[in-house]
């Protein structure tokens, strides 16, 4: 998907995302584990800051969640 186009980005927070988009909690397993959900930051962490926290790449989160949600 073109940059210009995708619906979400590594700055959103991830507790907005899992509101708004409850598929998007597949994609959060996948890549910080079940533990994410747990975790009081969960609800007010960006993207950026979960996967710096978690040691991931935040783009190829952002990546699966443009790719497994359907806008």
């Amino acid at each position: 998907m073109p940059e210009g186009k995708r619906k979400i980005h590594k700055d959103m927070n991830i507790g907005e995302i899992l509101d708004r988009y409850p598929k998007a909690q597949e994609v959060f397993r996948k890549h910080f584990g079940e533990d994410c959900f747990h975790c009081a930051g969960c609800r007010m962490e960006s993207i950026f800051f979960g996967a710096l926290m978690h040691q991931k790449d935040a783009n190829a989160i952002v990546e699966d969640l443009n790719a497994e949600i359907k806008f």
